[in-house]
């Protein structure tokens, strides 16, 4: 690859998880954590889940026409690949404005803002109490 000026950058975050996109327009590689992202994401689900806004956009193999380095950290690996699909998603639109209504059409741009709830005082968890006893 040549030398990485020009970058388009998106951050998406899911659940725990955060992950930062720096997307280059040039053919190579992309690589999450320092690692080749077949290697990184090697599920067929995960595969097809962090390619979703390459594909709303036109691009059937990404690494055609994209290079990119991705860091994410934190939660586990639904959340991370989650969090990278909105990153990239975020990345492209800084890329392209006119690739913002597809993204949102199909919903790739929306954060979901589902958290964990926090575990309250006196109780055994978030919701759930302990064993009440009448007598």
């Amino acid at each position: 690859m040549s030398k990485k000026s020009e970058f388009f950058s998106g951050t998406g975050r899911r659940k725990r998880s955060v992950a930062s996109v720096w997307l280059y327009d040039e053919k190579g590689e992309i690589i999450v954590n320092d690692k080749p992202v077949s290697e990184f994401f090697s599920g067929q689900e995960e595969t097809l889940e962090w390619v979703k806004p390459f594909h709303a956009v036109g691009v059937s193999h990404p690494q055609a026409k994209f290079s990119a380095t991705i860091k994410v950290y934190g939660g586990g690996k639904v959340g991370q690949v989650e969090a990278v699909r909105l990153g990239i998603a975020r990345a492209l639109i800084n890329y392209s404005a006119e690739f913002r209504g597809i993204l949102r059409s199909t919903g790739l741009v929306t954060r979901d803002s589902r958290e964990k709830e926090r575990k309250k005082p006196f109780l055994k968890g978030a919701r759930a109490r302990p064993q009440y006893s009448k007598r």
